[in-house]
């Protein structure tokens, strides 16, 4: 596989989007001074200069807007291909045309800012692309004819042995040939808990190791990694979703050349069929060419756009662009990546059980004083298990027993420590049935029944006994119940769970929150194909859109290709938020169904606005054609529309209607 070159594609998004910002920007300015000098000169003295800087004002506004709209138009006209940027350009001349310069440099603007939004999104998304690989170390210990040594990971080749120590990130995929430990493929894989490895078992570049040493054999080229093919996946999936069109997209491609085609006929097929003069036949179509003048049409959309997006931003919700907006209108299922989405995101304590034999001396220990016996042993390990048990003791005010002494980490099993002159162990199963040789007795039912529930149950006790168990699970979120809730209430037909994480967690999760389906142990591409398959499911008679919601660098290419991506905003990647679509800055999933609602709300309103403006243009093109519309009440006719589509627009600006 070719590698991207990122760096430079970063590149030229932002210089296109720095472009757009100085553009639009400058626009702005000049449309600002403009309407301030035209306040400023009502009744002043030198009224024909500042009615001059005014019209020129207002033309260098609209010829600074205009620069962001006119090349793509002109693309567009030779690819026989009418859309919104070929209106905009006959709404500006339009209204130029009829000495309306304050709108049409309000067309333009207007337009440029949603333009820029939509482009910002994808410079910042090349920025996340290009600095995602740097996961990766740059540097890797190989051994190579007996000898070690460090080389740049971009040289390892297929089939070298790369070492692995403890706490490092891992350069290559491979397949592990020696060592056991704790490997967190959380940006691959998005599971919530590091995963164990033994010889045989598949790891992937990006990953970090735990506490114990790995020989892993090289399976990929460094430019073929997952993680590498992750960048792929998220720009593939961006590209296939650049062709949808909006709503006005599709309508400009029918209303144009019919209004147009209209015109010549009045104005030069008619006179030449019936043997009139061609004066007032011409008139008639002039009128009709500014009577259906599509500025209420081109202004439908972004008035109502940026009135949402200010609306969302309020309500802690970044959506980025007009076109991410309808889709959010559109959405009839939600897929949810689990891990830091649906879950917590961190391992906590949910159950804790101590043996019945379990005792301290002559009375039996107390669930206290078991939990204070496991953290002594945890105190010094880095391992998610270990940091959810000294949560919990903190929790319960326990403290740590000072005397731990020797603490050692057992790579794949646990770890012990000396314990009030006994040594202690916290770790699996297989640690103590297979290395100590301790039965679990009575507590290996209710150990096989939390493991079958997806939670990660360790066992604590001494070399010759278990004194109980401790179960550890990523919790589900306290918000989560009532957002999917939400989400059925907001028309939302199908909801579904897609997750890196085993089946067993994926269907507890699922049944509680009650979704419609899941899919486990998916990674990156996985989740991509799933969103694809799951966006087909639709029932006919109800189409829509798919959104995913999801937080984690193994969620970025599902958010690109999904109709909507959501990204959790605060607690999300980098990544993860530039690839999606909508960024939920607080975190709170309710969001999504204020999303859904406000999309639908603003799809409602810009087709209210269509309808209104094609209602009054309706009637107007026939008054034109018939050669009852003077041009003064064309003009008119024309700024009304205008006026009623911006009002209707702007009411999106109000209630959220939780």
């Amino acid at each position: 596989m070719e590698k991207p070159n990122e760096l430079s594609v970063a590149g030229v998004a932002s210089a296109e989007f720095r472009r757009r910002v100085i553009l639009a920007s400058a626009s702005g300015v000049w449309l600002v001074l403009a309407f301030g000098l035209r306040y400023l000169g009502r009744g002043a003295p030198g009224g024909t200069f500042l009615a001059g800087a005014v019209t020129g004002a207002f033309l260098v506004s609209a010829a600074l807007g205009g620069s962001l709209v006119a090349g793509k138009a002109l693309r567009s006209l030779r690819r026989r291909v009418v859309n919104f940027e070929v209106l905009v350009v006959i709404a500006a001349t339009g209204a130029i045309a009829i000495g309306d310069l304050a709108e049409a440099a309000l067309v333009v603007f207007l337009f440029s800012v949603g333009e820029t939004l939509e482009t910002a999104g994808v410079a910042r998304t090349r920025r996340a692309l290009s600095s995602l690989l740097d996961l990766v170390p740059r540097m890797a210990l190989v051994r190579r004819g007996g000898t070690e040594e460090e080389i740049p990971a971009a040289e390892v080749a297929v089939g070298d042995t790369v070492i692995i120590r403890p706490g490092e990130r891992l350069p290559v995929d491979g397949q592990v040939l020696a060592g056991r430990s704790f490997v967190n493929q959380a940006p691959v894989t998005g599971e919530s808990m590091p995963a164990a490895k033994a010889p045989g078992d598949e790891v992937f570049a990006g990953s970090i190791n735990g506490a114990g040493a790995l020989e892993v054999a090289s399976t990929r080229d460094p430019d073929d990694t997952t993680l590498a093919r992750l960048v792929h996946l998220v720009e593939e999936a961006q590209l296939e979703k650049a062709g949808h069109q909006k709503l006005v997209d599709r309508f400009a491609a029918s209303y144009t050349p019919v209004v147009v085609g209209f015109a010549l006929v009045i104005g030069l097929g008619l006179p030449l069929v019936l043997g009139r003069p061609f004066e007032p036949y011409v008139y008639r179509a002039l009128a009709l060419l500014l009577v259906a003048c599509p500025c209420a049409l081109v202004l439908s959309t972004p008035v109502a756009v940026v009135s949402a997006i200010g609306n969302a931003a309020r309500h802690g919700v970044l959506i980025k662009g007009g076109s991410a907006l309808e889709a959010a209108g559109r959405v009839r299922a939600v897929a949810f990546d689990k891990t830091g989405t649906l879950t917590a995101g961190r391992p906590e304590v949910s159950d804790l059980l101590v043996s019945p034999e379990a005792a301290d001396g002559a009375e039996r220990l107390t669930e206290k004083e078991f939990l204070a016996l496991a953290a002594a042993v945890e105190r010094r390990s880095e391992h998610p298990v270990a940091e959810a048990v000294r949560r919990k003791a903190g929790e319960w005010g326990v403290a740590e027993e000072a005397s731990a002494r020797n603490f050692e980490s057992i790579p794949g099993r646990g770890a012990k420590a000396r314990v009030g002159g006994r040594n202690c162990y916290v770790g699996s199963e297989a640690l103590f049935e297979q290395d100590l040789s301790v039965s679990r007795g009575a507590l290996a039912e209710a150990g096989d029944r939390l493991e079958r529930q997806g939670k990660t149950v360790v066992y604590v006790g001494h070399g010759d006994s278990i004194l109980g168990l401790i179960a550890v699970s990523d919790i589900i979120r306290p918000e989560a119940a009532e957002a999917v809730a939400a989400l059925r209430r907001a028309g939302v037909d199908r909801l579904y769970l897609l997750t890196g994480d085993n089946p067993v967690t994926a269907q507890t999760v699922s049944e509680t929150l009650g979704l419609d389906g899941y899919r486990a142990g998916l990674l990156p591409e996985g989740k991509v194909a799933a969103v694809r398959e799951l966006a087909a499911l639709g029932p006919g008679d109800r189409p829509g859109v798919l959104a995913m919601v999801g937080d984690g660098i193994n969620d970025a290419p599902a958010l690109a290709a999904a109709g909507v991506g959501v990204a959790m905003g605060v607690a999300g990647t980098d990544l993860a938020v530039e690839a999606a679509d909508v960024a939920l800055m607080s975190d709170d999933l309710g969001r999504v169904a204020y999303t859904v609602r406000l999309g639908r709300r603003a799809v409602g309103v810009i087709r209210q606005n269509i309808a209104v403006a094609l209602s009054i243009k309706a009637v107007a093109l026939v008054l034109a054609a018939a050669g009852f519309l003077p041009l003064w009440l064309a003009v008119l006719a024309d700024t009304g529309n205008t006026v009623l589509v911006i009002l209707n627009g702007l009411r999106l600006l109000g209630g959220a209607r939780e």
